[in-house]
């Protein structure tokens, strides 16, 4: 079970959305290198990025900021955003992501999504962001009559690597993770799935540690460690406990 720490990038600087609204941001750090190389040091195994800018403009707008992190760390890192084509998908592994994350083309485009998870085998996951759900996409911007299961289950067998679930009703605001919707979707399908959006404390962790949820790849935490809701020792001696 991996706890993956989030940098989402407005601006070129770590920010936390309320709700998934951009005029709703709270700066953490201005410069996401060194909250990155911290996140590290820390114990933290892989870590998650998300370029807001990326996501509502349809490509990549807070790439400097991208690289200046993967040139600062040595663990993974994942990035979703306004990646929308196979060459962006192809430039940015090459410059040393281990995964792209495919949101609104997943919906709009499935068969490159397929394309590109046969192409680049283990290195591409599915971002579904789901709000009242249905799928958003547009960063957040616009609602889809689909439903998060129904898009999970396009891309059974075509080589997606894992499946970020974002319910966007609690992203930012500290609710706590909605996981039974998480669990059923984790059910729904055979792609591991992350579970996003929400997790608010030491008790999230717990439940994260209850053998009913090893069926999850892991959960992203944003605002939680950034205001210290979340000790990161802590969380991941008992997510290692836990193994």
């Amino acid at each position: 079970m991996i706890l993956f720490p989030a940098i989402d990038l407005k601006d070129g600087q770590c920010v936390r959305l309320k709700l998934g609204d951009m005029d709703q941001a709270t700066v953490f750090n201005d410069d996401p290198a060194a909250q990155a190389s911290l996140f590290e040091t820390q114990g933290f195994e892989y870590l998650h990025v998300v370029d807001l800018n990326g996501a509502f403009a349809g490509e990549s707008v807070n790439g400097a900021a991208v690289e200046s992190i993967l040139k600062s760390v040595n663990f993974p890192v994942q990035l979703g955003g306004g990646i929308r084509t196979l060459a962006h998908i192809e430039a940015w592994l090459d410059k040393g992501l281990a995964r792209v994350i495919l949101g609104t083309v997943a919906v709009r485009d499935p068969e490159l999504v397929k394309e590109a998870a046969k192409r680049f085998p283990g290195q591409v996951a599915v971002g579904i962001d789901a709000r009242g759900g249905k799928v958003a996409v547009e960063g957040w911007a616009e609602t889809s009559e689909l439903s998060a299961i129904e898009l999970g289950k396009r891309f059974e067998g075509a080589g997606v690597a894992a499946i970020i679930y974002t319910d966007i009703d609690r992203d930012g605001v500290l609710k706590g993770i909605n996981w039974p919707s998480t669990l059923e979707l984790a059910e729904a399908v055979s792609i591991p799935v992350i579970a996003s959006g929400g997790l608010a404390s030491m008790d999230d962790i717990r439940t994260m540690a209850d053998p009913k949820y090893a069926i999850l790849e892991g959960a992203i935490s944003g605002r939680a460690l950034y205001d210290g809701r979340i000790d990161s020792r802590e969380a991941l001696a008992l997510l290692k406990a836990a193994k």
